[in-house]
């Protein structure tokens, strides 16, 4: 299973830039950056490249999805 990884934080720090200012300028809500950072948002296609152009790049260059590694139960799972 592939999960979003997110490179938003890299990103708004090396600017300075808070959460809240960057859920300010892409209409969003503080909480929505939050989630997205901690991969546990995906968002739609126009909040991406909302959030690409604040930082003038390419959505790829801050979104991607990569396979998610097994846990150990995932493992005991498929083993039944």
């Amino acid at each position: 299973m592939e999960q979003l990884v997110t490179k938003i934080k890299a990103f708004r720090e090396k600017q300075n830039m808070t959460q809240k200012e960057l859920a300010d300028k892409v209409n969003v809500r503080r909480e929505t950056i939050v989630r997205l950072e901690k991969g546990k948002y995906n968002p739609s296609l126009k909040l991406a490249a909302d959030i690409a152009k604040v930082f003038n790049t390419a959505i790829e260059n801050i979104f991607s999805y990569e396979e998610q590694k097994k846990t150990d139960t995932d493992n005991c799972v498929e083993n039944l």
